[in-house]
Parts: structure tokens; sequence; C-alpha cells
């Protein structure tokens, strides 16, 4: 198995040393520096995922254990969809989910239950959906079960697994279709005793899906301070019920002042799996273009500070899209606003935009298989596919839900799949003088030994991801890259050869992937645009349908500035590589990116002649071919993993399908470092890059 950092592996000890580096080969003045300041470590974690709560198929517990215990997340937020639901997710699976977990399973009642067989239908507050108050299917509206079922469950196993593990919402957006939020307010509070009735109160006020007009059991009212919506509450519920389209949007943008109001320091909103539903629909609920990006960024930059880049569901059969999507597809596993250079993404960053890209499971179930087999035709569990890693400060002690929420806001994060890599820090310095420049083989081996230990980087000449570092005009900058391509196994279950790579001759197994190559991306920042600007608004579907981008979402200044791989980068022992870029002469502001993958660059169905990923879905055209002998026998094929039975029929072979297809061209993507030219277009979105909080060891709730 390829080795990935876990707060779990170094102990808390140790995770307190590694956060305040000092090195004994840089400077003496940059190791004083270091010493005071929380540098920070990488941690692991996924936020949007389903259990039995919404439309998942297993409980909070059993999600819980898969995705601390055996994927080694280093904290957990459970989402599911708001609305309503009628199985008692708190309810354990099995004998062995109940062990792991501190319950007790009772024979009969698993997480299937339903809440009228479990708890009985008279325990069901708020507004009755359907016109029987005692039917034992009688569903239960989500803020009731985060407060009193969801939550509990998740402060228990917390304190049990010595790791966070709060409570989230995967949204159903009014106007659009869904997104990722959390408020950590009032959860895991020390001593425990603490609740999630914002995120409950959030939910029955905004989701789309919530019917309800009860206004709980705490007579909730979902005005915002200074609001003029505030005189279209409705009056028996306090809350806005005009859910599509245009409204639908203003109501979303609504809910995401409320937070500002309320929580501004506590909470998140990210928009998911943002080409799923195609563009926006003016009279539905569907998509999202990019003025509606902005409109969240803009009414609150600390909460609405990205979207997902890479989607869950990426063992489908279409690996999380359809054709209906824009961009009519995923590629290489990210969204079109993500993965086309100078499209969506890359508009938002060129207006200086603190606008982070994120990846999840969004695990619902394993499809046609069960819950604990190895194969999977729909979903891969949190932490064994898709995996965001975010620099956390702490000041020595364990992560709490908002020193998460913080870190993610930050921006200094970056996304995988398939373990492509498992450690990474990349920097922008300047290195003007002649001294500098000598310096930079000390400074290419502090950026080095901080990715080693798994930790931030500081240095007052340098910026990390979602920082931006101000020059004058004519400085000259050095991008610094140091990863780990971890030798050996990763999680796939499959040891066949990579059916995409054999079509280029190369023989690689499929569980052992290598990195191929990185991509430097950048583009000029010009700006941000004003809402009253006819270039504000534009859709990006893609050729969905035929339909062409707006020039309202393209950045022409946007193009690979550098690619490194095995001829210019610096390889060292354990899969750890070094790259450098320099940049001469920096005279306007800009951003750089990061993106890196194992496909080489004109593989069929695969990439483009200039490196760039194909739409996934022509991944289908590629034949895979078993090898094993026990693969003839028909009778012995379907216990042989890598039979890949589960594939389609293709010729001679199966067709390149659902989780073997995922294994197949994974890639990494880094959000951004901004470079801001003193006297030029200033990056609004970011604030000056300044040395981060000093160590002081805080105390620990969890």
């Amino acid at each position: 198995m390829k080795q990935r950092f876990v707060v779990r592996d170094i102990g808390l000890a140790a995770a307190a040393a590694c956060t305040f580096i000092t090195l004994a080969s840089a400077p003496q003045a940059a190791q004083a520096q270091a010493r005071s300041v929380d540098v920070g470590r990488y941690t692991t974690g996924d936020f949007h995922n389903h259990s039995t709560c919404s439309d998942g198929q297993i409980s909070v517990q059993k999600l819980v254990n898969k995705s601390v215990d055996t994927y080694g997340l280093d904290w957990f937020v459970m989402a599911g969809h708001g609305g309503s639901g009628n199985r008692n997710c708190s309810l354990v699976d099995d004998a062995q989910t109940a062990a792991a977990s501190g319950y007790t399973f009772v024979e009969g009642q698993g997480p299937g239950t339903t809440w009228g067989n479990s708890i009985g239908t008279a325990a069901i507050k708020g507004d009755l959906i359907g016109t029987n108050p005692t039917d034992p299917n009688r569903r239960m509206w989500r803020w009731q079960s985060i407060q009193e079922f969801q939550y509990p469950v998740l402060e228990r196993m917390s304190e049990l697994k010595k790791k966070p593990l709060f409570v989230g919402l995967e949204s159903v957006v009014a106007g659009h279709e869904h997104s990722n939020m959390s408020i950590t307010t009032g959860q895991l509070p020390l001593g425990g005793g603490g609740n999630g009735t914002a995120v409950a109160q959030w939910e029955y006020c905004f989701d789309r899906a919530s019917g309800d007009l009860s206004r709980g059991e705490q007579g909730w009212n979902c005005a915002v301070p200074g609001s003029a919506l505030n005189a279209q509450l409705d009056a028996r519920g306090a809350k806005l019920t005009t859910n599509s389209g245009t409204a639908g949007h203003l109501k979303t943008v609504e809910g995401i002042k409320w937070m500002a109001a309320f929580h501004p320091d506590t909470s998140f909103y990210i928009p998911a799996h943002v080409e799923r539903a195609g563009i926006f629909n003016p009279n539905g609920s569907n998509g999202f273009n990019i003025e509606h990006f902005r409109n969240f960024n803009n009414a609150a930059p600390q909460i609405a500070f990205g979207m997902e880049g890479g989607p869950g569901h990426q063992a489908s059969g279409n690996r999380s899209y359809g054709t209906g999507a824009a961009g009519r597809g995923t590629y290489g596993g990210a969204g079109y606003y993500t993965a086309k250079v100078g499209g969506l993404w890359d508009t938002l960053l060129g207006e200086g935009r603190n606008f982070w890209i994120f990846n999840n499971s969004d695990y619902h179930n394993r499809g046609s298989f069960g819950p604990d087999d190895p194969r999977s035709n729909n979903d891969q569990y949190p932490g064994e596919f898709n995996m965001t890693y975010v620099l956390t400060r702490t000041g020595g002690a364990p992560i709490t839900p908002k020193d998460i929420v913080d870190g993610m806001r930050t921006g200094n994060v970056y996304y995988v799949n398939g373990d492509l890599i498992d450690r990474k820090v990349y920097v922008v310095c300047r290195v003007n003088s002649k001294a500098n420049r000598v310096a930079v083989a000390s400074l290419e081996s502090r950026v080095l030994a901080a990715a080693r230990a798994g930790t931030g980087f500081f240095d007052s000449n340098c910026a990390q991801q979602g920082e931006k570092l101000v020059v004058n005009p004519g400085e000259e900058l050095r991008a610094i890259v140091a990863l780990r391509d971890p030798e050996g196994a990763n999680r796939s279950p499959y040891s066949i050869p990579n059916p995409s790579l054999l079509q280029v001759g190369i023989n690689q197994p499929l569980n052992q992937p290598v990195l191929h190559h990185v991509d430097l991306i950048g583009g000029l920042v010009t700006g941000y645009i004003d809402p009253s600007d006819p270039r504000y608004a534009g859709a990006a579907p893609g050729g969905r349908n035929g339909e062409q981008d707006s020039p309202n979402t393209i950045n022409p200044s946007t193009a690979v500035k550098a690619t490194w791989n095995a001829s210019n980068w610096r390889s060292l022992p354990g899969g750890w590589k070094m790259m450098s870029y320099r940049m001469a002469d920096v005279r306007v502001s800009q951003y750089l990116r990061l993106r890196g993958t194992n496909m080489p660059a004109g593989v069929p169905n695969e990439t483009d002649a200039d490196g760039n990923p194909l739409v996934d879905s022509l991944g289908h055209n590629v034949t895979v071919v078993p090898t094993d002998p026990a693969c003839a026998d028909p009778a012995a094929a379907p216990t042989v993993l890598n039979c890949v039975t589960h594939l389609p029929v293709q010729g001679a072979g199966r067709q390149l399908n659902f989780d073997v297809e995922a294994f197949t061209d994974l890639w990494f993507y880094s959000n951004p470092v901004y470079v801001e030219v003193a006297g030029g277009v200033p990056v609004a979105g970011v604030g000056n890059r300044a040395a981060p909080a000093r160590a002081t060891v805080r105390t620990a709730s969890r």
C-alpha cells in the first residue's frame, strides 16, 4: 500500500515537533524565523458523502469507520442531502460495525429501518409529509435528524476515534443543484455536549428540499439582517419559499449572507459537482454559470471560497457525469470548469479571487456490489480514491472543526486521485540578489524538508498555495515544487497492466501508477469585474448540445508555462521529485497553479497532443484483455479480481469502465500562488503574504 501522511502515524508529540520547523541546512536567520511560526501540517478529509440519513447505503457509523479506520482520513464531515428521509441512520449495520463504533447491534434493526419502526412516528417533528401521521414510513425532516441523531453519533464517535468528525450538508440548492456546507459553531466542544443546531437551522431555512414551515422546536427565523428580501419571508415559516431559477438563486445568496452574519468564521459553502446539471436554468434548478460563483464569493468571500473541481462517483459508468453535463463529461476525473486550461476557473483566478478547488468521494453505494466488496461500479469510499489535502494550523494540538474550515479558507489545498502523489509543497519565492541566487539550492532543500515532514513552509520571501507574493517590477522569482510519488501499490484492487498505457507501449500495473509529468499553468490577473459589467455573466456549456462557451468564461492569457518530467526534474530516493522554474523580470500580476498525471501526452482516448485530458467517455473505446488463465474459466473468473468480470464485454475482452477506468488515468491539481506587482493590477481577493500565527500550543478539545 502506498504510504500516506496521516496525523495518527506520527503521534501528537511528533506532530507538534513537525509543526515548528528547524532545519540544519537553512541559514541561521531562516531557522529562527521558522521556529517562531506555526507552519501547520497537511491533513486529509472528505466533506461530501452519504449515509442512510439521506440516500446512502450504510449507517453513519460504518461510513466513519471506512473513512477514518480503513482509509486513514484525519477528519471527516458527514453530509447527506437536505430535505427529509425515512430511515434511522443512527442504527448500525452489523455486529462488526457496532464493535468498532461503541454501539450495540440489534438483529433486524439496521440503518434501513424506518423512523416509524424504530423511534415511533409520534417522535417525528415538524409539518407532516403526506396525510397519515402513523405511517411507519413517515419521513423525518433533516433538521431534526441532524440535531437529534446524526450529530450525537458523530460527537460520540469523534471521542472514540480521537479525530474531528462533524456534521455538514449537501444542500439541495435553490435555483441550482447541490452544494456542500457546514457551520462548526457548537460542534465538538471540549468536554462534549455539543450540538449541530446551526447546520440544522440553516438546512431548515435555505435548503430547496426543506418544505417544513414549523420553524423547528426553537422557533427559527431565517431573516438576514438588513436584507430587502426579509419582506418576502413566509408568514408562518419565517423563511423564503421560492426555490427555482433566478429567485431561487437569490435565496441561495441569502443563505450565504446568513452564514456571514451569524457564523462568519465557522462556515463554508462549496458548490458540488458544479458541471453535472448543465448550465443555469433561469426557470428551474440546474447548474451554475460564472456569475453565480461571483455572486457567492462577493456575498461572503470568507465562506463561499471555492467549488468541487474533482467530483465524486468516479467509479460510475460515466465517471460522475453524463453527456448532459457542462463539458459533456469529466476530463481525467476533473470537471470541465477546472480541467480546461483558460476555462471558467482560470477566469475567476484571473480576477484575483480567493476561489479554490476541492474534491470529494460523494459516496452513496458501490453499485451492484456490497459495501465490503473491493470492486465498485458506482462510488468509492472517502479516502479510497478522491483525496483533498488541507494545511491546518493547530499550535501542536489535535485539529478541530474550525481548524479545518480555516485551512480550507486559506486555499493551501491540493487534491489527488488514486494516490498519484501523497506529499507536496509548492511555493513561489523572490530571488533577486546574487546572494539569493546562490541560496536557491538551500531554499529548495528547505522546501523538500517541509514536504518530507508533511508541513507547510514559511519564508518571508515566499508564498504558498492560496497566498500572494507582492513584488516590485522587474524582480526575479522562482517556482519550487517538492512532491512524492509514493512507491508501491495504491488502493486499486487490480494489478492488471494499465490498459490505456498499453496503447503506447508502457506496461505498468494498474495499482502502481507512476507520475509522468507535472505542468505549471499560469495566467494574468486583470482585476475584479463589476456586476454591472457585461462581462460579468456567462455560461460554459463546453459543447453540450453544440453550445459554445461564452467569452466571459475564458481567460485567454492562461497557458502551460512549464512541464517537468523525468528529463528535467530532480529524482531522489523514495519517489521524491524536485522541480524549479525561473521567472526573470516579472512585471505583471499573475497566478501560477499545478496539475500532474500518470498519462503522457498523446495517449489515445486519454490525452491530447499537448497533454490535456480528454473527455472520460472516450475511455470506453479501450479494451481490457485479462491475461490470468483463470479468466478463461467462466466459473472461476468471477472470483478473480483481475478478470474484471463486472466490466461490459467488448470484443475479445472487456470495456474500460467503472472503477478500473477511474484508476487508469490519475491526476492531481493544486490551488494557485498569486504574484502581485506593486503599482500593477492588485490581487484584491487575497491578503498580502504574512507570517502565520506564532507557534503557541493551544489547549486541545479533540
